[in-house]
């Protein structure tokens, strides 16, 4: 088995089984190492796979994916968000040089992912003063999206793992200041599509890329 494989089944254990430190008596410091460990060996797997700028710039992606996941437990959300919004332009820079032929159906329904991500992440908080800062951070979250569905990756893992992201963080949105919906489904939901998107945005990147 390459380190590669082996790199990418860590991951996944990581990843997968991450909410048990919701339950398990840990120290803070090995909660948080273990929520950036998933998407930290994704980057990982991306750069030992890396032949080209395309595999780099995933690694990047990734990377700056982990950094957000740590960042939001130990500064909170405006700085995890920032390092997640990097992320998300380098990765519309990854779609952008891999480009599909573009159709009138495609620009369509990449138009309504990123008016539909945009619309929905301002009127989901509660708190409206957070509205225009979310809808803002939002756009950079819709436009990788949307580039995600016109990029030449497979969108059965590229587009459908970009597209899980955006619904893990507009979950996120509707939860926040609502204590119905801070239940252990939601937080179960937010985690496994956030995990599993990018799970799978890094196996479709790869495999096009290697």
């Amino acid at each position: 088995m390459r380190p590669a494989q082996i790199v990418l089944i860590a991951a996944i254990v990581a990843g997968s089984t991450y909410i048990g430190s919701w339950v398990l008596p840990l120290p803070a410091a090995a909660a948080i190492a273990w929520k950036g460990a998933g998407v930290g060996l994704l980057a990982l797997y991306a750069a030992l796979n890396a032949k080209s700028l395309d595999g780099w710039l995933l690694a990047a992606v990734m990377a700056f994916g982990a950094l957000g996941d740590v960042l939001l437990e130990t500064h909170g959300f405006v700085v995890g968000g920032l390092a997640f919004l990097v992320g998300h332009l380098v990765a519309v820079v990854l779609y952008l040089r891999n480009g599909r032929p573009l159709t009138l159906g495609n620009l369509t329904y990449a138009a309504a992912l990123f008016g539909f991500i945009v619309l929905s992440a301002y009127l989901f908080p509660l708190n409206r003063a957070t509205a225009g800062p979310v809808a803002l951070y939002a756009t950079g979250l819709a436009a990788m999206t949307a580039t995600a569905w016109l990029s030449r990756f497979p969108r059965p893992l590229v587009a459908a793992g970009a597209i899980m992201f955006a619904a893990s963080d507009l979950l996120i949105f509707l939860r926040t200041g609502r204590p119905a919906l801070d239940i252990p489904p939601m937080s179960v939901a937010v985690w496994g599509l956030y995990f599993a998107g990018q799970a799978l945005i890094t196996l479709g990147v790869v495999r096009r890329t290697d």
